[in-house]
């Protein structure tokens, strides 16, 4: 269940140690780092927040209960120990294997207030701020760091280069790799790989893209943004642990979302959207969309001994 969290790139970025007590630490893998989008490797700690968070939820379900200590310093890791408890099942254990990054357009219908009333109460984690924008205004103004942020990755050769190489075009790599951004995952077709990296080169463009994040948006039902209290690696790992059980409860509640991180990504936009933000001294660590739509093919996994160490 932890290696069916959401993670960046879909490079799955993990490696869990299993102690002689019984406890799980949870560890960087830096051979799958994505430096040229995440150089300073917060996407790949907030990667190891959400598989955590999915782990002490699975441990839960089956009776155990989990004490998660986030080590900081020169070398990052979760320790986390366990005890018998009661077993724990809900919605949220339910939902791991259909947690999913929905990258299409979306109904284009608002949620209620409930529905985001639970989506924040879940999400709450030491540390950590959500701020939720649902009226259009707000959203249009996010699309535009959104484009901006986009305009300039599109614009750097070493940032396509990087994302080319996690493309997974047909289906036989897509499966025999279990990592990357699968083409039928955000609806594209799929082609041997030999066509889809012609059909990349020809048909991925600046204009293309931000087109699509624009309809995207607008779209949506509202845009959810997470800021850590601080820019370090115990932080984002706290961010993701509280995107992960967002997401699993909009999963329960019939919510889609997927990351719109482009102005946070591009450093130079970054201060910009914190400032529009109204927390100029911070750094916002997630842009997530929201809203409903139907599901798409799910993205592939390694197997789990892969990533047992």
């Amino acid at each position: 269940m932890a290696t069916l969290a959401a993670n960046g790139h879909n490079t799955q970025p993990w490696k869990f140690h299993l102690d002689e007590r019984g406890g799980i630490k949870i560890l960087p893998d830096l051979s799958r780092r994505t430096e040229i989008v995440d150089p300073d490797d917060h996407h790949l700690y907030v990667s190891l927040g959400c598989a955590a968070e999915n782990l002490v939820i699975a441990a839960g379900a089956h009776g155990r209960l989990a004490d998660v200590n986030i080590e900081g310093g020169s070398e990052p890791r979760i320790d986390i120990a366990f005890e018998k408890g009661p077993a724990r099942d809900g919605a949220l254990y339910d939902a791991i294997p259909l947690r999913q990054s929905t990258r299409s357009v979306y109904d284009g219908q608002l949620i209620s207030q409930d529905e985001i009333y639970l989506l924040k109460a879940e999400a709450q984690q030491d540390g950590v701020s959500v701020i939720i924008f649902t009226d259009q205004a707000q959203r249009e103004a996010i699309s535009e760091f959104v484009i901006e942020g986009n305009s300039t990755q599109m614009d750097d050769p070493a940032f396509v280069a990087k994302l080319r190489e996690w493309l997974r075009f047909s289906p036989d790599k897509a499966v025999a790799l279990g990592d990357g951004l699968f083409s039928a995952c955000s609806g594209a077709p799929v082609a041997p790989e030999w066509i889809g990296g012609r059909l990349f080169e020809a048909f991925f463009s600046k204009d293309a893209e931000n087109a699509k994040y624009r309809d995207h948006i607008r779209s949506s039902a509202g845009v959810a943004v997470f800021v850590g209290d601080r820019a370090d690696p115990l932080h984002w790992i706290r961010v993701g642990m509280s995107f992960e059980r967002f997401a699993l409860q909009a999963t329960a509640l019939g919510i889609r979302n997927a990351h719109i991180n482009q102005p946070i990504e591009v450093a130079q936009v970054r201060p910009e959207f914190a400032r529009w933000l109204g927390v100029p001294e911070a750094r916002p660590d997630l842009i997530v969309r929201f809203g409903r739509a139907p599901a798409l093919p799910m993205s592939l996994r390694r197997p789990v001994q892969d990533a047992i160490v």
